[in-house]
Formats: C-alpha cells, sequence, structure tokens
C-alpha cells in the first residue's frame, strides 16, 4: 500500500461530514428544506405514515428521530409518570407550574427550563431513554379557580403566562444559534381550561378574546420564546374541534409563522369520533386533520390514515406537507446530523445533572422565590430560632412531598417536618401529628412554643386516574365542585390550643378559606413537588431568607363570585381583569419582611403612535431595615375609551432584590402593539386613540404611582 493511497483515506476519514453523507439529506451543510425535500423523496408511503406519529424513525434510511416526554417542573421519568419505559430515573424536580409562575422571575424560568433540558438530552444520549421533544411548558390560561388542572398552568393573565412560557421554552431548547438542547411543545392549544366533558366540550368567545386573551401566551411562546412544537387541546373553539380547526394554519402557521409540531392530544383522533361526533369514522377526521395542520398523532392512526390515503380523502403531498415540519425539529435538534456537529452531543456529562450541586442549588432557589407571604400579623415571622424551644408540625402531608400526574422521581425530598428539623437542629423539639386523633395534635399545640399547620390539597386527590376522596380536590378529568380548605377545622383547633400558630399552606390553586385568612396570625403559600420544599419553607419561616413570591391567580372568597364554568366570556367577572366585588387575595398579590415606596413615576414621551414605544420609568425604594426582593407591576387602563375593556391589565413586571435602604429607579417599555386591540371589522391591530392610565404598584389592587400617555 503507498504512501499517496493511504494520504487520499485519511483525508477522507477527516474531511468534514457531507463527503461522506450517503444521502442529501444526511449533509448538515446542505439547506434545510432541501434536506427534507432529499429525505420526504426517499420515503415510501408507509414510512411517511409511521412518521405521523410521535417518533419519526425511518430505519431503512438511518434516520432515527425522537418522541416525546412529559416535563411541566421537572423531567417525567419516575413512578406515576412512567414516561420513557424501563426502571424510574431520578430526575431534579422543582415545584409544581403554577409555583414557577409565582416566582415572577423570568430569568429563573429559563435556567429552570435549561436545566431540565440537560438531563432531557443526557438521558436520550446517555441511557438511550426518554425523548427530546419535551410537552412543556402548559401556557394554558387559568381563567377558573375551580379547573382540574389549574396546577399545570402558569396563571390567569395572558401577558403574565406569555413571558414565563417564553423564559421556560428558551430555556429547554438552549442558547446555540443552530442546534436545539430539546425542543418544547406547548399544551393545550386553545382554551382549554375544563376537565368535566373536556372531550366534547366547546369554549365560545369573540374574535377579541381569542386575540387578546386566550391565544397570547401560546403567541408569546411562539414567536418570542421559539417553542417548537404545540399540543391541540380536545376540545372544540366555537363549534370546532380544535385538532381540525382552521385556526391551525390561518393563525399558528400562516400569521405566527410556527414551522414545526403541531400534534394531538392522546387519544383525541377518536374522540373526534366518539365525543364530539363530528365525523362516522377515523379517515375522514384524520385527513381533515392533517390538512389542518397536524402532523403528529397521540393515537394509533396508521389505518385511519392509510384509509384516508386509499379513499383520496388524503394525498400524498399534503402528508408531505406535513411531514415536513416534524423533520425541521429533527434536523435542529441533531437527530440527521454526525454526532461531532452537534454540541449538545459532544459535551454530556459523566454524571447525571441531577446529582449535580448546580441543580440542587437551583431547585433550592426556585423553591425559595415561590413561597408566598399572604399575612403576617403583628411581624409573627420571621421565628427567631434562639427564642424557640420545642415546635409543633401539624398536617396530613406534612411530613410527604406529594407529586402530580406529571412530575418525576427526584434524587431526594425533603418535606416540611424534615426541613424544619434540619433547620432547627437537635437543640429544638419537634413533635408530628398528621391529625387531630384521639386529640393528639391539640395536646401538641398546647405544649409547644410555636405550631405550623400544614395545610392543604393532594395533587392526586388521594387516588389513582378517575378517582379522588372529595370534591374540593382538583386534577386531570376532575374539576373542583368546592374550593374550601379541607383543613380548616384543624386550623380552628390549632388556633384556639395556641394562638401562635403559622400556616403553611401548600396547595396546587386557589382555595376559600376566610376564616383563616381574618384570624391565622401568619399564612404562607407555596406548591407541591419541591424536592426542596421543606427547605425552602423552613428557611422562610425562621428568616433565611425573605420571601418574595406573588399569587398568579385571584383568589376569591366565596365559589359564588365565580361565574358559571363553561362561560368562556371572561367579561362576565373573571380574572383580576373582570372581577366582580371583593376577593380574598388579589392577582399579583404577596407581602414582605421589608417595605417598599415607589415614586417619581415618568414617561419619555407624553403620546405614543402606531409603532412606537415609550418608556416608564419609578423610583423604588426598600425603606425598612430588611433586604429583600419586590415584584413591581405595571398594569394599564383605557379611559374614555367607546370600547370595551379590562379594569386593568398587566404589561409590565419585575422582580428585584433591594438592600436595607436602596433606591433603585425601574424602567419598563411599552410598545404600541402593547396598547393595541383586535379589530373584528378589518381583522387587525389597531390603536384606540385616547389616554391611558399606566399604574405601576406592588399588586393588582395596590397602585401606588399613576401617569397617562395619549394614544394616537
Amino acid at each position: 500500500m503507498n504512501r499517496s493511497f493511504l494520504a487520499a483515506c485519511l483525508a477522507f476519514l477527516l474531511a468534514p461530514s457531507a463527503s461522506w453523507a450517503a444521502y442529501p439529506f444526511q449533509d448538515p451543510d446542505l439547506d434545510i428544506e432541501k434536506r427534507i425535500s432529499d429525505l420526504l423523496a426517499r420515503m415510501n408511503r408507509e414510512e411517511k405514515i409511521h412518521c405521523l406519529g410521535t417518533v419519526p424513525d425511518v430505519p431503512r434510511l438511518g434516520v432515527q428521530g425522537s418522541g416525546h416526554v412529559e416535563g411541566l417542573h421537572g423531567l417525567a421519568m419516575g413512578e406515576v409518570g412512567g414516561w420513557g419505559g424501563g426502571s424510574p430515573l431520578p430526575t431534579t424536580q422543582f415545584q409544581q407550574e403554577i409555583g414557577l409562575g409565582e416566582t415572577w422571575d423570568p430569568d429563573l424560568m429559563r435556567r429552570v427550563g435549561n436545566a431540565e433540558g440537560r438531563e432531557v438530552r443526557y438521558l436520550w444520549e446517555k441511557e438511550r431513554r426518554g425523548g427530546l421533544v419535551v410537552r412543556a411548558p402548559n401556557a394554558d390560561l387559568g381563567r377558573d379557580p375551580r379547573w382540574g388542572r389549574t396546577e399545570e398552568c402558569l396563571g390567569e393573565d395572558p401577558y403574565f403566562n406569555g413571558t414565563m412560557a417564553s423564559a421556560f421554552s428558551r430555556g429547554l431548547q438552549g442558547d446555540d444559534p443552530r442546534y436545539l438542547q430539546s425542543a418544547s411543545l406547548l399544551k393545550h392549544f386553545l382554551a382549554n381550561s375544563n376537565e368535566k366533558d373536556r372531550g366534547k366540550s366547546s369554549s365560545d368567545f369573540d374574535a377579541r378574546l381569542y386575540h387578546e386573551y386566550y391565544s397570547v401566551p401560546f403567541r408569546m411562546a411562539i414567536m418570542a420564546g421559539k417553542a417548537q412544537g404545540m399540543m391541540a387541546a380536545y376540545n372544540a373553539v366555537n363549534g370546532v374541534p380544535c385538532m381540525v380547526h382552521p385556526m391551525l394554519k390561518d393563525i399558528v402557521i400562516r400569521q405566527w409563522k410556527h414551522d414545526g409540531i403541531l400534534c394531538t392530544d392522546g387519544g383525541a383522533l377518536g374522540m373526534l369520533v366518539t365525543e364530539h361526533k363530528r365525523y362516522s369514522d377515523q379517515a375522514p377526521a384524520a385527513a381533515d386533520a392533517v390538512k389542518a395542520g397536524i402532523n403528529q398523532f397521540l393515537d394509533r392512526h396508521e389505518k385511519p390514515v392509510r384509509a384516508a390515503l386509499y379513499k383520496g380523502l388524503l394525498n400524498e403531498a399534503q402528508m408531505d406537507e406535513a411531514l415536513r415540519g416534524v423533520f425541521r425539529v429533527m434536523i435542529r435538534l441533531g437527530q440527521l446530523d454526525p454526532p461531532e456537529r452537534v454540541p449538545y452531543r459532544r459535551s454530556i456529562p459523566r454524571t447525571p445533572p441531577s446529582q449535580s450541586p448546580r441543580h440542587r442549588a437551583l431547585a433550592l432557589l426556585a423553591a425559595q422565590k415561590s413561597v408566598v407571604l399572604l399575612k403576617n400579623q403583628d411581624a409573627l415571622l420571621p421565628l427567631d430560632p434562639a427564642t424557640i424551644k420545642s415546635v409543633a408540625v401539624i398536617g396530613p402531608y406534612a411530613d410527604k412531598v406529594l407529586a402530580d400526574w406529571y412530575g418525576g422521581d427526584a434524587p431526594y425530598l425533603v418535606s416540611s417536618l424534615e426541613g424544619i428539623k434540619k433547620r432547627l437542629g437537635p437543640g429544638v423539639r419537634v413533635e408530628f401529628a398528621p391529625d387531630n386523633q384521639g386529640g393528639r395534635a391539640v395536646k401538641l399545640a398546647k405544649r409547644c412554643d410555636v405550631v405550623v399547620a400544614c395545610v392543604g390539597n393532594h395533587p392526586l386527590g388521594n387516588g389513582g386516574w378517575g378517582v379522588r376522596d372529595s370534591d374540593a380536590e382538583g386534577k386531570e378529568a376532575f374539576d373542583r365542585e368546592s374550593m374550601r380548605l379541607r383543613q380548616e377545622d384543624l386550623v380552628k383547633e390549632l388556633l384556639a390550643a395556641n394562638k401562635r400558630t403559622v400556616v403553611a399552606l401548600v396547595c396546587s390553586f386557589p382555595v376559600t378559606m376566610e376564616w383563616c385568612a381574618a384570624k391565622a396570625p401568619a399564612i404562607l403559600h407555596m406548591t407541591h413537588s419541591s424536592q426542596e420544599q421543606g427547605t425552602a419553607l423552613a428557611g422562610a419561616l425562621f428568616g433565611d431568607f425573605n420571601p418574595g413570591g406573588r399569587l398568579v391567580q385571584t383568589w376569591p372568597r366565596s365559589i359564588k363570585q365565580l361565574p358559571p364554568m363553561m362561560d368562556y366570556d371572561i367579561r362576565h367577572g373573571r380574572t383580576y381583569m373582570y372581577f366582580k366585588g371583593k376577593p380574598l387575595y388579589p392577582f399579583g398579590y404577596g407581602l414582605s419582611y421589608s417595605r417598599f415606596d415607589y415614586s417619581n413615576p415618568r414617561l419619555d414621551r407624553a403620546k405614543l403612535a402606531q409603532g412606537g414605544r415609550v418608556k416608564v420609568s419609578v423610583d423604588l425604594r426598600n425603606s425598612s431595615l430588611v433586604p429583600g426582593d419586590e415584584v413591581a407591576q405595571l398594569y394599564v387602563r383605557h379611559l374614555d375609551s367607546k370600547l370595551e375593556w379590562p379594569a386593568k391589565a398587566l404589561k409590565g413586571f419585575q422582580r428585584v432584590t433591594l438592600a436595607a435602604g436602596e433606591k433603585r429607579t425601574l424602567d419598563f417599555v411599552l410598545t404600541a402593539p402593547d396598547l393595541a386591540y383586535w379589530d373584528e371589522k378589518s381583522s387587525r391591530w389597531r390603536l384606540d386613540p385616547g389616554k391611558v392610565q399606566i399604574m405601576l404598584g406592588a399588586s393588582s389592587a395596590d397602585i401606588r404611582q399613576s401617569v397617562e400617555l395619549g394614544l394616537e
């Protein structure tokens, strides 16, 4: 063998990947659309039908597609979710999505998403488990707190949900300009916030609410967050089931320029026949879904699609058009490229990221930032550990961290009881009772210095699928028919025994608890499922950090304050924007161990025209001796308009940390689109000329300063 031949062989082996690509679709340097065209041209009809499922593999051509995983607040590879097959694998578990929302911190949301994305990629590359398409975040709006899946949403406000969902999507997908760490798939498009009859119900509302409320978080997460996928909801919108609705192509694809995955929910194809009764069989249903823009079915879709092709209801060109979105995502994930070209395939850590100090610290930080201080009468909190010799921890779930349907198995769990014990150490007696059976809880309360009443809900309703032990419990498949705090009588007994009783409300959704709100001296709120739940609760109780979380839904005093469940016109009294009467706690509410003053609101211009922007500034000062976080919120109200507008609408927020006595100027930017309305006659966004009041404050009900802006 001569030297020239050896040199030629070596040059071939070391050449760029394109030089040894067997087919053009394997060439990373070729235009992505040309790659997809080449791949589709080489696939046969049966391979295309298969790729309309959730794992777009083409083994004959060496194409390995990626499937889906769940990951609303941590990758679900555990006992409950069981995603990915095989034995459970530990993954970092953060608090439920609504608790992540209560941090009011988009950068933290991005970091949480990024950590989850690292774990998704690690398990896919190292363990060959799971998938790279992550069904998260849930961009649905919590328009009614009775909704059983309230814990899966980020809140009730469209701008807020869109901002937080965009941040989470960006985190999941990573920062590489070319490749995705994982692909974010939003749930559930659109207006999906009732569990009863969700497979056949219709969410009905006008075009303004469609564009200004229900679609906003999805639009923001697609256009700003660059989310790569979206799941169509089970329900219909104005009578048309979402998975065959023209809005998928007309709005999502054409207006928002989404070019990735559009999938059905599980079993939704069959529901078009059995629940919605829109079709007599699944063949025309499958055809209409593909033509509407669906390119992945979470069903046994092969037979219906095959029948649709045979009957001429669907043609191969239409199937090709749909599949382009799937393969765009696969290429962006690096699934069709040599591993050395994909940074997320080159830099896989040796050990699971869930074991890293970085991820554990992030889980703790997220839990801490989510704690909402609802009440602190006479500055009972923070408690001084030096003055406490005994603590009674009471409640049915105080010794547990509870998972929901879409969480996984954490590498460790710190319950409320364990967190308090660890924080106080062996020098303080910590006693526990799950309830007051035999009067034990009251006896403990009487003999201890402080009582921590750990109350709330069970995220699985104390039962498996289709089972719950109370109408006050909500979860997937069940809306709540009662919003009462189930343990309020227990709190009454504890308070009668010991006035120094702190209510630690660990709950997935708003509850009605007027008595507790009036009588309990201190109330903290957080949500389930964080592996650091107990550490965060103990830290808030004993002053290791200053709570700065804020509520993301309006908490009613009574369920009677809510309109009928299926009324999707939020103008009839839903959310802080249209709520009638006085709530128990308003949207954006949360206290602090610090005090904050707002002053000197100002604009950099007096009027705003189409295409313009205005800077809004306000001075914020921590006027206390305690460092802390404030969530400054900006709302707008249209004055003297002939159109119907919300009483106020959130258009900006910032969570900032200020030292004692520190003053800082906060700047917000409002653009003309932020203040526009959807004109149904012209089907376009317009400014409503007149005056807008810009309000700045600590919650939707606590406005501290305001200025007026003219719209031209």
